[in-house]
C-alpha cells in the first residue's frame, strides 16, 4: 500500500471511532507527524506531536520513566512502547505512534545498527511495539520509517479493536 493509502486509512479509522491521535518522535524528526497531516480534514482528529529527540526530553515533556530508557536503551522496544503510552496519557489521545532509532549515517551499534528503528503504538492504555531495520540514506531511512509507524498503527488498532 502506498503512502497516500496509508494516510486515508488512518484518517478514515479515526473519524469512524472518532478517535484523537498524538505523535512522540526521536529519529523520524517530525516525519510521522508531517505524514499524518497530509490529509485535510486530519484535524479533528490529530491532537498533538511531540519531538522528543533526546532521553532528556522524553522524560521531561512526555512523562517517560527514565528507569526504562536505562534499563533496556533508548532505542529499544520498551522505550517506543512507553513514548506511545506517555504521548496518549499527555495529549489524552486515544492512540498514538512513537519512533526511536538510529537513522546514520552514524551513531550505529553491533546491537543497534544504523537503520534499526523502534516503532510503538498505543491503543486506549496498551501499547504495541516492532523492530525494523531499514536500509537506505538517513531521509530515506527516516521516511521508510514514518510511513511504517503509520501502517504499524493501522494494522494495530484493526487486530485489536
Amino acid at each position: 500500500m502506498s503512502r497516500e493509502l496509508y494516510e486515508k486509512r488512518l484518517y478514515e479509522i479515526l473519524k469512524q471511532k472518532n478517535w484523537k491521535l498524538s505523535t512522540a518522535e526521536s529519529c523520524t524528526g517530525g516525519l510521522v507527524a508531517a505524514t499524518v497531516v497530509n490529509i485535510s480534514g486530519i484535524s479533528e482528529f490529530f491532537e498533538e506531536g511531540f519531538i522528543t529527540y533526546s532521553s532528556r526530553a522524553k522524560v521531561n515533556r512526555i512523562g517517560v520513566e527514565p528507569d526504562v530508557i536505562e534499563k533496556y536503551g533508548v532505542v529499544s522496544n520498551e522505550t517506543a512502547e512507553a513514548m506511545a503510552l506517555a504521548t496518549a496519557k499527555t495529549a489524552n489521545s486515544d492512540c498514538s505512534i512513537s519512533t526511536t532509532g538510529v537513522a546514520g549515517p552514524n551513531g550505529g551499534t553491533r546491537e543497534v545498527p544504523v537503520g534499526c528503528i523502534c516503532i510503538g503504538c498505543s491503543i486506549k492504555g496498551k501499547a504495541y511495539s516492532e523492530k525494523v531495520i531499514f536500509k537506505g540514506t538517513r531521509q530515506e531511512i527516516r521516511q521508510q520509517a514514518a510511513v511504517e509507524a503509520i501502517r504499524y498503527l493501522i494494522e494495530k488498532i484493526e487486530e485489536v479493536s
